[in-house]
């Protein structure tokens, strides 16, 4: 049988290429909100860290209504880090819309995500989004996807569907760049006419294959999914089973059935085949189950989700202000916050490190686990981190480690520079071509990639654009020099002075300012040249009867001062370094807080050299 009455999409694109935008307007022109209504833009971005970055994290679920059709959308996120979010709701789709910017074309992720969708063999309908650009190359940017859809081995069928052109800012669409369009509906007709509805067997023993986790405090753990066979009704009972484990759980009720309408969910007392569902009652429920009847306990393959890249060590706190601003701040606390987001990351890896006190997480990319840190300190959690470092693999007694495709986006004057720069950084330039401005596609190892943002950006004047996606593994390239400076680092525990801070900074330049609380070992600048440097910040001013000791106190100004953010430390700190992290602070140390201790080891070191 086949729903006509159900459409079931996800929004796939490259970072910033308009997805969140185009749902908004989806949204709005599909009847979800008043005429008068004020939302706010990117209404699907509802986490905080999503509104203050500007950047979609979790995939989320919605629903509109066009004629006699309902159409559930996926909105996914954009960011290769968090392509795992992407790789799984592929499953509970039939068709997925491929955005793309007219200025900067197809990029490193619209690659990854369009591949996964044509290995699941889904539709494909191509969107070329911001049409109204003043730089739109649209006919240029569509050559660009017809070669890659040629070079992934797209089906023919996909070449073949209509292009549409939109402006997800206007909420306008039209298949005739001739013609400007004046709302969405040629985007919906489309939807309803390339994309297949749901075809299954309703009268069949239920089967509900689950995509996504959603937690609530009142119900607990809530499973999504979109059901592929038969009807589920509220309070009967099901089974848990997975294709990997092979077991099958003991049975369980359903206390409760939603739909999505709009960006609520909406209770049902039945769902059937084709319906994206949220399931309550089951405590232990998983992304990659399979909800069955008891009668027939079929678990459907899950898709096979890309492996971690980059690894970090997550320690309890042991610094000497460990304690003072944290509220969970044992190991059993952090033990507990990582193992739990494992239910709802899917790319994410953790297991308990050498010692009771340390945990190895494994991420997709750096932004990966720095959201993931930067939630659990929000959530109050306390504890220490390690400089991120890649993961290696060997094959045939090989060392091989992670490569990624970057591509930058960067004015002509400035292209040398980079080209130089990811050279030293083992990187290969593939191609090269533009105008004005210089389109650079790089294979680049891993964790060459790593604090190299930041340089981009000042090599580029702010004016580049850069993006990098996993592409494979080879060789190990050799030695890559990760920091070329040394740290500042206090001497003793105190309060910074601006008389001790006006001495310092001639020594490079100071990441913290006046009245700051510091310990001996902490990091407080980057220095100008190789090599840490012990330096006393909190030295006070000998005590005159000069009159004119306050004025000239007055003049101590202060111009280098330049604090950091996560990203930034995290892009920082050396193997011997530790970043802690607190609810209110963020501080860089010395793994080993004693200068004697570390002189000694430097001169071992050294002796052993």
């Amino acid at each position: 049988m086949i729903r006509n009455d159900i459409r079931n999409i996800a929004i796939i694109a490259h970072v910033d290429h308009g997805k969140t935008t185009l749902v908004d307007q989806m949204l709005r022109q599909g009847g979800v909100f008043r005429q008068n209504q004020q939302v706010a833009e990117r209404v699907m971005d509802s986490n905080d860290l999503e509104r203050e970055r500007g950047i979609t994290i979790l995939a989320k679920n919605t629903a509109v209504h066009y004629g006699n059709a309902k159409i559930n959308i996926v909105d996914t996120p954009g960011h290769a880090d968090f392509g795992g979010e992407v790789e799984r709701v592929l499953k509970m789709v039939d068709g997925v819309l491929l955005l793309v910017d007219s200025f900067e074309g197809p990029m490193p992720q619209t690659r990854f995500v369009l591949q996964k969708a044509l290995g699941l063999k889904l539709p494909v309908l191509l969107v070329i989004n911001k049409v109204d650009r003043p730089d739109a190359r649209c006919e240029e940017v569509v050559d660009e996807l017809v070669d890659l859809l040629i070079e992934l081995d797209a089906d023919p069928a996909t070449l073949d569907r209509p292009i549409i052109y939109a402006s997800a800012r206007t909420g306008t669409a039209t298949l005739d760049l001739a013609q400007p369009g004046t709302d969405l509906r040629p985007l919906f007709d489309c939807i309803m006419k390339y994309i297949p509805a749901p075809e299954g067997d309703p009268d069949g023993p239920a089967q509900v294959l689950i995509s996504t986790i959603d937690y609530n405090d009142y119900v607990g753990r809530i499973g999504i999914g979109r059901i592929n066979r038969g009807t589920l009704k509220d309070n009967m009972m099901v089974v848990r089973c997975n294709a990997q484990s092979e077991q099958v759980s003991p049975p369980w009720r359903l206390t409760g059935l939603s739909l999505y309408d709009g960006l609520k969910r909406v209770p049902a007392e039945e769902v059937s085949m084709g319906d994206i569902v949220a399931l309550t009652g089951l405590a232990d429920i998983s992304i990659g189950d399979t909800v069955c009847d008891p009668a027939a306990p079929e678990a459907l393959p899950f898709v096979a989700i890309t492996e971690p890249t980059v690894t970090m060590t997550f320690s309890v706190n042991d610094s000497p202000f460990a304690g003072r601003e944290g509220q969970f701040v044992t190991s059993r606390h952090l033990r507990a916050r990582l193992y739990r987001e494992l239910e709802t990351d899917v790319s994410l890896r953790v297991k308990d490190g050498e010692t009771p006190d340390q945990f190895e997480v494994w991420g997709r990319g750096e932004l990966h686990l720095s959201i993931l840190i930067e939630t659990m300190r929000r959530e109050g959690y306390e504890f220490q981190v390690s400089k991120p470092e890649v993961i290696y693999r060997y094959e045939n007694g090989r060392k091989q480690e992670p490569v990624e495709r970057m591509v930058a986006d960067v004015p002509q004057a400035y292209a040398g520079a980079v080209i130089e720069k990811i050279g030293r950084r083992r990187g290969t330039l593939e191609t090269m071509g533009g105008g004005d401005r210089v389109r650079l596609e790089f294979l680049v190892p891993s964790r060459g990639l790593f604090g190299y943002r930041s340089e981009f950006m000042t090599d580029t004047r702010g004016e580049g654009i850069m993006s990098a996606v996993f592409d494979h593994y080879e060789d190990y390239k050799g030695d890559i020099p990760h920091r070329n400076v040394g740290a500042l680092v206090c001497y003793e525990t105190g309060e910074t002075t601006q008389y001790a801070l006006f001495n310092v900074q001639d020594r490079g330049t100071l990441f913290i300012g006046n009245q700051v609380p510091v310990y001996g070992g902490m990091i407080c600048g980057e220095s100008s040249r190789p090599g840490d440097i012990v330096v006393n910040v909190c030295k006070a001013k000998h005590v005159t009867n000069m009159r004119n000791a306050s004025a000239s106190e007055d003049s101590l100004r202060l111009v280098s001062i330049h604090p950091l953010t996560l990203e930034e430390c995290l892009e920082f700190i050396d193997d011997d370094e530790l970043l802690e992290i607190t609810p209110k602070s963020l501080r860089m140390r010395k793994r080993t807080l004693s200068h004697e201790l570390r002189a000694k080891a430097a001169a071992r070191a050294k002796q052993t050299d």
